[in-house]
């Protein structure tokens, strides 16, 4: 019963290859779909999910060497494919198959084949895929719980933040830190949104070293944004591969003076609409963490009056869709800023998020998170 879920995409130009292997597909569970040309087959992977690709190497414009079999799974990576390819080749050779796993394949079938050598290779990419998917949803639920749900509320402004991974699972962070001391009438909150380098699981756990990292912190620590960016740039330096940082942003904000202190770590600047239509950016203070052994942060702050409005994010807002040519851009942002009058912060989060994906589509590569700040009347 489980085979019956996985969709096989095959590609071959011979159409008894295709009718066999179909029939073969079938007969054992699986659901299969055949087109005849590489073409054919990045269109289908582009439009639909599927759980294996089966791919002939030898088309009829060079039926002997396989290339374009292999710029065909250089195609696959460059539009964003996941799904596991076995390559099929008549003309098979062991420096073919070779040269078609360095490429990205994860095993090949020689013509004429045998059925049961097709179905036990399937069945193993297959399964193997499954069970991965199945530790990544896991992975996903506990990267959510991680994320803030639900607030304290404050007297002088609104805030909300939603991320929407690339993948099951991302590599961006927001919190919110409540750092209102015992007893006091006036509250005062913690605006983290950071970036990690990297996509997928590697990603992931540092997102989660950074959270632990600021959770970690006492309140006396986090009030002070500079000393505490110290530290963790500390930590991230020495638990984490050179190629490895991230870009933050944290600011303490003040209920009763609305005065917003903050440091930027390489992060893409923030934006700020005043009440007035001015915007202004808030630039980096710092490198981004992890990157440098010797490390210096300064400390800005700003006031956030009635009216105004704070919004920050990560590069996958503005770069969305930039692998198509055109990318969202900040101007775009800066639009919906100035349409944003009047909403609370979780609807102008929600009309970016939505916009930010529908302008991506399904080919959005990169994390998206939004947190909004806005200033009460």
């Amino acid at each position: 019963m489980e085979a019956i879920k996985c969709r096989v995409l095959v590609c071959d130009d011979q159409p008894d290859v295709l009718e066999a292997m179909r029939l073969l597909l079938k007969g054992n569970g699986y659901q299969a779909r055949t087109v005849d040309s590489p073409r054919a087959l990045l269109e289908a992977a582009r439009a639909e999910p599927f759980d294996l690709i089966l791919a002939d190497l030898n088309y009829t414009r060079d039926t002997t060497s396989g290339k374009e079999g292999l710029d065909l799974l250089a195609s696959l990576e460059a539009q964003g494919s996941h799904a596991p390819v076995i390559v099929m080749t008549a003309w098979g050779s062991v420096d073919l198959a070779v040269e078609a796993m360095r490429r990205g394949a994860c095993d090949f079938i020689q013509k004429p084949w045998d059925n049961d050598r097709v179905i036990a290779a399937i069945r193993k990419q297959t399964d193997g895929r499954r069970r991965k998917k199945s530790e990544l949803e896991i992975a996903a639920n506990v990267q959510q719980k991680l994320f803030p749900h639900g607030s304290r509320r404050l007297n002088t402004v609104d805030y909300a933040g939603q991320c929407v991974a690339a993948r099951e699972i991302g590599g961006d962070y927001y919190d919110f830190l409540d750092l209102t001391g015992d007893g006091a009438a006036d509250r005062t909150m913690g605006f983290v949104l950071g970036d990690v380098s990297g996509k997928g699981v590697p990603a992931a756990l540092l997102m989660a070293n950074l959270q632990a990292c600021f959770r970690s912190q006492d309140r006396g620590v986090l009030m002070q944004p500079a000393r505490v960016l110290r530290t963790v740039n500390r930590h991230f330096y020495e638990s984490t591969a050179a190629e490895r940082f991230a870009t933050l942003f944290f600011g303490v904000y003040d209920d009763r003076s609305r005065r917003l202190r903050y440091v930027n770590c390489g992060h893409v600047p923030p934006l700020l609409r005043r009440a007035s239509g001015a915007v202004e950016r808030l630039e980096p203070t710092a490198t981004p963490l992890g990157a440098f052994e010797d490390w210096a942060c300064g400390e800005e702050s700003t006031m956030l009056e009635p009216g105004d409005r704070l919004t920050i994010y990560s590069d996958g807002v503005t770069e969305a869709g930039i692998d198509s040519g055109e990318e969202f851009g900040e101007e775009r942002l800066l639009r919906l800023l100035g349409r944003g009058a009047g909403r609370s912060a979780e609807s102008l989060v929600q009309s970016i998020v939505d916009d930010v994906v529908e302008f991506s589509g399904p080919e959005r590569h990169d994390d998206v998170t939004v947190v909004a700040v806005v200033a009460a009347d």
